[in-house]
This record gives C-alpha cells, structure tokens and sequence, in this order.
C-alpha cells in the first residue's frame, strides 16, 4: 500500500481551500440555511430596512431642519464685506495763487493712479415684521408635523405590506400542499383504473381521462409552486432581503373572531388615521399663509448697524466711520402683488378644507369597506368548512362505489375536482379574512408597536 504524507504548507493550502470551498457553497442560492419568520419579526425586518421608511425618516429630519431655517430670520444678520479697487484719474488743470505778482497761474495736473482698500460690517435685526417672519416659522413647525405624520402613515402601510406578504406566502405555500395533495389522490386512482382495466372491468377512456386528470393537476402544481416563489421573492423585497433567500415561515393561516363593530372602528379611525391629522395640518398651514401673504401690505421694522474702514495701503483698516440706526419701510404700491398673493392664499385654504372633507370621507368608505370585507370572509371560511368535510365523504364513497363496480370513473374525478375546490375555498377564506383585518387595522390607523 502506498502511504502519502502531506506536508506542513500543503495542508495549510489544503484546508484553505477546503474553507474557501464550503464558503462559496454557503453563497450559493438554495445552499444557505432558510431564514425562519414569524409575522412580528418579518414587519419588524420591515420596518428597520424599508426605503420607503427611510425616506419619510428623511423628509422628517429635512423638516425640523427649515425650522432651524425659519427661525434664523428673526435672529440678527451680519455680513463682512472688503472691497478692493484701483483707479486711474483723469488728466486736469488748477489754478495757483502768486502772491508775488498777485495774479493766478493755470497749473496741470497729470493723470495719476489710486488703490482704494475698503472693510465693512453690517449688522440687520428684524424688529417687526408684520407677522411674516412669525408666520414662516409657525408653518415650518406644522410642516414638521406633517412629516412626522407622514412616517406613521407610511410605516402603517409598510406593515401592512409585510403582513398580506407573509399571509400569501402561508396561502400559496397551502395552495401547493394542496395541489399535491390532488396529484397524489389522482396518481392513486389512476393506479385503480389501471388495475381494473387490464382485469378487464372497465374502458380505456377511464385510463385516458384519468390520465388527462392526472397531467392537468401537474401543471396545476407547478403553478401553485411559482406562485409560492413569487410570494417569497415579494416579502423578501418589503424586509430587503436577497431575493433568493429562502424563508420558513413558522405561523398559519388562522381564524381569530373580531370584537370591534364597525362604527367603533370608524370612530377609532377619525381619531388615529394619520392621513387625516395630516390634512387637518394642512388647513392650519394655509390659514397661516394667508396671514403670511397679508404682512405684504404691513410695516417692516428693523435695527441696523454698520462700521466700515478704507485707506489706500492694504488692508484697508484705517479711516474708521460708524452708523447705528432704526430703518422703516412700508410698501406704497405693489402693483396688487399683495392682494393677489392674499386671494391665492385663501383659494389654498379653500382647497384644503375640501380635501380635508374628501379624506374623511374616504377614511370611513375605506373602513366600511375592509369591514364588510372581513365578514364576508367570514361567513365563507364557515361554509367552506363544511364544504371540505362534505367534499371528503363524497370522495371517499366515490372511490368505494368505483371499486365496488357500481360508480364510474366521472364520479371519482367530479369528487376529487370538488374536493380540492372547497380546500381551495377554505385556504382563500382564510386568507381573505386575515388580510382583511390587516386592511382593517391600516384603515383605522392602529399605531405600529
């Protein structure tokens, strides 16, 4: 037997390669360990990693900071300028007094050049505004308001999305069990078929149709299997997940009664809707801008002051002057800009009481309608119920009857067709009926934990 003995380096480079291998094993799509979600966790993953999260985040941030923006206008303002100029004198002529011949004599001047350093600070407080100032601030506030409304809004409407993501993949991944469930049931009686027919019992378009069943529920799983993939590709995109990851979802599609009516839920909805809150916002903003448009024909006052220095040697820091003062200014004539920025403003206010009144409107249809929703998949899962354990019954006879000689093959297959229809019902009840709450909650804007 011939023995090899590897050497010190050869099992280093060795066992790096064998590290290197398992790594790029562990990369490879449906080679890594499926990640394993319950709902709290897959809306949790959401609402850390979602873009649409953090862009309201950022639009909330950008907010405060126009406040800072708007508040800055009422503090005082102080600019530096230097100036630096060099000029060229125009060629000229004086006279001269000679006091010893007491007479004047024209005398030239040449053309000569100049530099001229100048400095200057000023400083501006706005003293009174006529509610301009107070006003833009007042807006920036409540825009900031808005915002913060506006990741409510949307983080309710990024649960909402891993929620229904996580509901159809329960409902497709149910949909596939169930759809092999068929195909086993009809490989099974194709198997029977087959026996009694070459025992001589029954015709040849028994094993053809029964063959026909057959290949007809494969593509039906197959279907059923891409349907799943897409529902996992989908919630793997609301939690920014790879969209290859493979997930193992840990919970079930349930029935859990709901003890709200629906005025309640709308009652719940007219005081937590965060869209609503925010249109109200809104029309106090606009009655604020009419306020802000109105300061146009107001007294502005502000405190100014200023010290400036020039000389003609650099820097400029020598001839020192000094103004302090109190300016006013009130605009005589604008041509109606003002008047026509009032108006516009109070079409705005306008506006946004309408939309305020629309929103409401659309807050209680859109709660009235996941309510209604929600009962009607309600009163299908406890009819589908029945129908699956009639459906089984049905099924289990025709197969008895069909062996028995007594039923047909049409019989079996009708069953089995109905069989998986009113599982298929029961699934797609289920499934209604969660994601009709989760529309529920988003319609009466329950706060997300």
């Amino acid at each position: 037997m011939v023995k090899f003995k590897l050497c010190s380096r050869g099992a280093k480079q060795a066992t790096a390669l064998l590290t290197g291998t398992m790594l790029m094993a562990a990369a490879l799509p449906g080679l890594a360990a499926p990640v394993e979600l319950t709902l709290e966790e897959a809306v949790a993953m959401a609402l850390k990693s979602n873009p649409a999260v953090k862009i309201s985040e950022s639009e909330l941030e950008k907010a405060n900071w126009d406040v800072s923006v708007a508040k800055a206008g009422k503090a005082p303002s102080v600019t530096f300028s230097h100036n630096a100029s060099r000029y060229k004198t125009a060629a000229s002529s004086t006279y001269v007094y000679n006091e010893t011949s007491n007479s004047l004599f024209k005398y030239p001047v040449p053309a000569y050049l100049t530099t001229l350093y100048a400095n200057s600070i000023d400083m501006t407080l706005p003293l009174y505004t006529g509610g301009k100032l107070e006003g833009t601030i007042d807006n920036a506030k409540l825009a900031v308001k808005v915002a913060d409304l506006g990741v409510t809004d949307t983080q309710q409407q990024i649960k909402l999305n891993a929620t229904t993501g996580y509901y159809k993949i329960l409902q497709t991944r149910n949909l596939v069990i169930l759809n092999g469930e068929s195909l086993d049931r009809l490989t099974e009686h194709l198997k029977n078929v087959e026996a009694q027919y070459n025992a001589g019992t029954v015709a040849k378009t028994d094993v053809l149709r029964s063959e026909v069943e057959k290949a007809d529920a494969e593509q039906n799983l197959i279907i059923a299997k891409n349907s799943y993939e897409l529902a996992v590709s989908n919630l793997n995109n609301i939690i920014s997940l790879p969209l290859a990851t493979e997930l193992s979802v840990k919970d079930e599609l349930k029935y859990q009664k709901y003890d709200k009516t629906m005025e309640e839920c709308i009652a719940v909805s007219l005081n937590n809707r965060p869209d609503l809150a925010q249109s109200k916002t809104n029309v106090e903003i606009a009655k604020t801008n009419i306020k802000v448009a109105e300061s146009g024909n107001k007294l502005t006052i502000a405190a100014t002051a200023s010290e400036k220095w020039h000389d003609s040697d650099f820097p400029g820091t020598e001839n020192n002057t000094w103004t302090i003062g109190i300016s006013a200014n009130y605009n005589l004539f604008d041509a109606g800009l003002t008047k026509a920025q009032v108006k516009g403003a109070g079409a705005e206010l306008t506006k946004a009481t309408e939309q305020l009144r629309q929103v409401k409107d659309s807050v209680q249809l859109e709660v009235r309608q996941a309510y209604l929703n929600m009962l009607e998949a309600e009163k299908r899962i406890d009819t589908s119920k029945v129908a699956v354990v009639k459906g089984e019954e049905d099924y289990k006879i025709a197969q008895v009857r069909y062996s028995a000689g007594v039923g047909t093959n049409l019989d079996v297959i009708d069953s089995q067709v109905a069989l998986t229809s009113a599982k298929t019902d029961y699934v797609q009840a289920l499934y209604d009926y969660n994601t009709s709450r989760a529309n529920l909650d988003k319609a009466m804007g329950i706060a997300v934990k």
